[in-house]
């Protein structure tokens, strides 16, 4: 008797052990964001200017090893090195100037291991968001890469949204802003998870935000480990200005943000920017 007792026991145990287990399809999926300003090649910026510091941005992406990034000011050229090196990315994105490939591209790239674009698409933050267009007061063209992306290992759904907001007109700001919330929530109905990353042009306190924190959190105030570090310094001139950004929305958690400030191949800086980046969990 005692033996059939134990061998029940037993049974039992390995039972709860199996219906505790959590089932594949309930694990969490954690996905690294990250935002970069890369400064444009075509900066005349010295020592820092990109001949001399494209391998450290290589080396940066393999050392941080995002899942999925936005830059903001590539050249084509650029964006094309990016993909070949480290190899690990594909990218979708245009160039503001003329939706093809001149001006600065506001491209997505994204590991193709993990990843496969569902579809894509770039609007210019004017009056005419369809075709390059200057808006309102902004200084450049400005616009917004957009992508509907499947997890491959999941099968799970998320919208990914990178853009640069213009550095001299506030209306621009304002405005380029106002609509960049109204796509988010016309392209996604569902309510799908969403990221938005990019160079904003403006510190955290101003009031353009409005409209953008009632819809979405911000990765650098909601994640437990964070920072509250600068990320525009011009080169070490300065060290005071938060402007680059993470955002998220239906997303159960960030776990961590951080503000990239280590050096790469004995360079200080890999742009005049420095890199953030996130931890987000489906």
């Amino acid at each position: 008797m005692k033996r059939i007792i134990l061998s029940a026991l037993a049974a039992l145990a390995c039972l709860t052990s199996i219906s505790a287990a959590p089932k594949s399809g309930d694990q969490d999926v954690k996905i690294t964001v990250m935002s970069y300003n890369i400064r444009n090649g075509e900066a005349k910026d010295g020592t820092n200017s990109w001949q001399f510091r494209a391998g450290a941005s290589v080396e940066m992406l393999k050392d941080q090893s995002p899942d999925i990034f936005g830059v903001q000011e590539a050249y084509e050229y650029q964006v094309r090195l990016l993909t070949e090196y480290p190899g690990t990315y594909k990218s979708v994105g245009v160039g503001r100037e003329d939706g093809k490939k001149e001006g600065e591209f506001m491209s997505i790239f994204y590991k193709k291991s993990m990843f496969k674009v569902l579809k894509w698409g770039t609007f210019w933050l004017s009056d005419t968001p369809e075709k390059p267009s200057l808006g309102w007061d902004a200084a450049c063209r400005r616009t917004a890469t957009w992508a509907l992306l499947k997890h491959k290992k999941s099968g799970k759904k998320f919208f990914y949204v990178n853009t640069h907001l213009d550095h001299v007109g506030w209306e621009a700001r304002r405005k380029g802003l106002a609509l960049i919330v109204d796509r988010i929530q016309s392209i996604n109905p569902k309510g799908l998870p969403m990221v938005l990353t990019g160079d904003f042009n403006m510190t955290p306190d101003r009031p353009e935000f409005s409209d953008l924190t009632k819809r979405m959190l911000s990765a650098r105030e909601t994640a437990p480990i964070t920072d509250h570090h600068s990320t525009f310094h011009d080169w070490g001139k300065q060290d005071k200005d938060i402007i680059d950004y993470i955002y998220y929305s239906n997303f159960s958690r960030c776990e961590k943000f951080e503000t990239v400030t280590k050096g790469y191949l004995e360079r200080k800086f890999v742009s005049d920017h420095y890199p953030v980046k996130a931890v987000l969990v489906f």
